[in-house]
């Protein structure tokens, strides 16, 4: 009789925190290895993939694919092998020297192997953002998925900006982008897009420097050197920055030995700088997902 383990219930759990592309492609790998990690995600499934426009450099999408479309796909194919998602925010990660344990606001979850894919986060916004605006000013475009006929002020000048605006041009809202600079820093494609569409305006050397609300109607009054702007809705997109603040201060310190061991896994946008691509997080959950089976298999 053959003595070789198998995967079971009492294989040491590996915990994936964020369900971006890289952290389903890791776990859909992973149970197609007969393996069931935990997969982590504060809020929906999809990450900043729910803001794109139009993909157009994912292989098999021949005319592009839009953002959410492309997620819901991903989310068909967890759901047909049964991945599950667990949906809980991760307060903290730390390390006591033989396990990992993942605290989140509604559970504690211990752990032999992470792969962490939480993602980016938003710069801080660079001016106070009244009380009473709050509801209208975004660091993300999905939440305006639906709205329609509006006048919205994008404050950025990279691809997310003019990505952005094209996606809201297209619904029937009208879109201004304000450069405090001169440098525009998309993709000359998105550029000239943009600037093809009657329904975005640029404008450079605009800093926004105040915003205020009308109190009748609810709308931004948004004061720049050159003029005050009007808009139902501001959206940021000035940068964003890894989404790490989660890891105690003994994870920190110990982060490239627990890389080197084999036991911390860094995939997708939370390592990649510049290279923040659909493509790269889907192959670098999938190998991780491929590293993490290697090595269980190893400490058997």
């Amino acid at each position: 009789m053959s003595t070789t383990k198998q995967p079971n219930q009492q294989t040491p759990k590996t915990i994936i925190i964020g369900a971006g592309p890289a952290g389903t492609s890791a776990a859909i790998q992973l149970k197609r290895f007969g393996l069931s990690p935990i997969l982590l995600e504060k809020d929906r499934v999809g990450g900043l993939l729910m803001n794109a426009n139009l993909v157009e450099n994912y292989p098999g999408f021949p005319h592009g694919i839009p953002g959410p479309k492309l997620v819901a796909l991903f989310e068909k194919q967890m759901w047909r092998i049964g991945v599950e998602v667990t949906y809980d925010k991760v307060t903290s990660l730390d390390f006591d020297g033989i396990r990992f344990l993942v605290h989140a606001k509604r559970n504690t979850y211990p752990a032999s192997h992470i792969i962490l894919a939480s993602g980016t986060k938003p710069k801080p916004f660079p001016i106070e953002i009244p009380a009473q605006a709050k509801d209208r000013v975004f660091s993300e475009v999905w939440p305006l998925r639906n709205v329609r006929g509006k006048q919205i002020v994008i404050v950025g000048a990279g691809d997310a900006a003019f990505d952005y605006a094209l996606n809201l041009a297209s619904r029937g809202n009208t879109v201004t982008i304000l450069n405090r600079g001169s440098d525009v820093s998309c993709l000359p494609l998105l550029w000239e897009r943009a600037i093809a569409n009657p329904s975005i305006a640029y404008l450079e050397q605009t800093a926004l420097q105040r915003i205020e609300t009308d109190a009748p109607t609810g709308r931004l009054s948004l004061h720049t050197p050159r003029s005050t702007l009007l808009a139902d809705y501001l959206l940021y997109a000035i940068g964003r920055e890894p989404a790490m603040d989660f890891l105690t201060e003994r994870v920190k310190l110990q982060a490239q030995r627990l890389v080197e061991d084999g036991k911390l896994y860094l995939v997708g946008d939370v390592h990649n700088g510049l290279y923040r691509q659909t493509a790269i997080a889907v192959g670098e959950g999938l190998r991780a997902a491929m590293q993490v089976y290697a090595r269980m298999q190893e400490e058997r």
